[in-house]
């Protein structure tokens, strides 16, 4: 029988768990909410019986697991170093040797972003682009490099960290101390606060429309329906965090001359009126060379790469090495 894979995308929302084959074809998934506020054993406890709810529905044992993680981590110690949005940050936690213990088989941990685009790179676009970095756009900006066709990591496992590149030098505070961080200015609260703004100012009807005058209901999926419908200052809103992503973008472009650009999470779902502001951008602000070539596209993998990375982790067995 064929090897199988076990993978969890653990989030300060929701752990989800899977089953694949080193296809990458997904054999049986769930998720249940993460409830960290019960604290790091709590957790870890609920996806081991996760994690072994799920593998009872299957007949062959997982050959490993990778887990996705919302932060720092050791990867050779498989310890969780700082997880900025989960109470006691889950400074030095053995989150490997626990599940391990649990769960009678490896585990490896690696960031979620760094985890999506090994997803990316083994079972996306990356089967086709030897080079290229991963954009997550969400609740923050996270991201990924490779390079060659191997995940860049740097000795912290935290290299690829484009969504805190500078932007504006005096710009928003952002909560890695930096000021000015594409993710203050270009992820999904970021444009969500605008949308808020616009709303109460009067200035988006057909966004006050759709939410009934609710502030607390504007998300991006709904901003980008007002702009459809004919908010403009809506749309302005849209392109202007698009064209911010895009000066990252281009950025990005200009380090590493890439095949290929890819960009996922929530905020990508906005489509082409996000996609071409972007790649207007990068054809005006990279001057060196030319960009034709360069692709720039939404992730194949969508809301999968996180969990799919998971899988990529377990079948190569960790990346410390990197």
């Amino acid at each position: 029988m064929a090897a199988i894979f076990a993978s969890v995308d653990l989030g300060g929302t929701n752990i989800k768990c899977a089953l694949a084959g080193a296809d990458g074809v997904i054999l049986r998934a769930q998720s249940e909410p993460t409830e960290s506020h019960l604290g790091a054993p709590a957790v870890l406890e609920r996806i081991a019986n996760l994690v072994g709810r799920l593998c009872k529905e299957t007949p062959a044992r997982p050959a490993a697991l990778g887990m996705a993680v919302p932060g720092l981590v050791d990867l050779k110690a498989g310890v969780t170093k700082f997880l900025p949005n989960f109470p006691t940050h889950w400074r030095d936690v053995p989150a490997r040797e626990i599940l391990s213990r649990k769960l009678g088989y490896p585990v490896y941990l690696l960031n979620d972003v760094r985890a999506a685009t090994l997803g990316e790179l083994t079972f996306g676009h990356g089967r086709t682009a030897r080079t290229f970095a991963f954009f997550a756009v969400g609740t923050g900006i996270g991201g990924g490099v490779v390079i060659d066709g191997k995940l860049r990591l740097g000795p912290l496992g935290a290299a690829g960290e484009l969504g805190h590149q500078t932007i504006l030098a005096d710009g928003p505070l952002c909560g890695c101390g930096n000021r000015g961080c594409l993710e203050t200015l270009a992820s999904g609260p970021a444009l969500q606060a605008e949308g808020v703004r616009l709303l109460k100012s009067g200035l988006a009807p057909k966004l006050h429309e759709l939410v009934f005058g609710d502030p607390s209901r504007v998300t991006t999926k709904e901003m980008t329906a007002a702009a459809q419908a004919g908010d403009e200052y809506v749309r302005d809103a849209i392109l202007r965090a698009a064209r911010y992503l895009g000066i990252g973008v281009a950025n990005t472009v200009v380090v590493l001359h890439p095949d290929l650009i890819v960009i996922g999470g929530g905020v990508a779902q906005i489509g082409d009126l996000l996609f071409d502001a972007v790649r207007e951008t990068v054809r005006r602000r990279v001057g060196m060379f030319p960009t034709d070539g360069i692709e720039i596209k939404p992730s194949l993998l969508g809301e999968e790469a996180g969990v799919l990375g998971g899988i990529a982790l377990a079948m190569k067995g960790g990346l410390w090495e990197n």
